[in-house]
């Protein structure tokens, strides 16, 4: 994986506030939601996040895999606990699951957190 994860993960935060322009109602609903989502409750939102990157990670989903792993950062998730959601994830998708996870190792060894 040669690009640079942080390079992704700018020109999509780019990308979402052209389509904030583009389609303000629509973003602002998803906000919304995830807002009420990711709160602390029950579980907490830095818990929350990394169910989401694992989630993420099992989809396939880049964008989202660079979203939720910025926000588990932001929410102050550890190196050990970005690994063990890497290794649930491994558990649960094989080496499908190891290809999609390099993107996360990738991230935080470019943001010097692993």
């Amino acid at each position: 994986m040669s690009e640079s994860q942080n390079d992704l993960n700018n020109n999509r935060m780019k990308l979402l506030g052209r389509f904030a322009e583009l389609l303000p109602d629509v973003l602002g609903q998803v906000r919304d939601q995830a807002g009420a989502t990711y709160q602390d409750g029950a579980l907490d939102a830095k818990t929350k996040r990394l169910m989401a990157l694992a989630i993420a990670l099992g989809a396939g989903c880049r964008n989202c895999v660079l979203g939720q792993a910025t926000y588990a950062l932001k929410n102050g998730a550890t190196r050990e606990e970005f690994l063990e959601t890497i290794s649930v994830v491994v558990s649960m998708r094989g080496t499908t699951g190891v290809a999609e996870s390099l993107r996360v190792i990738q991230l935080l060894d470019e943001q010097g957190k692993l």
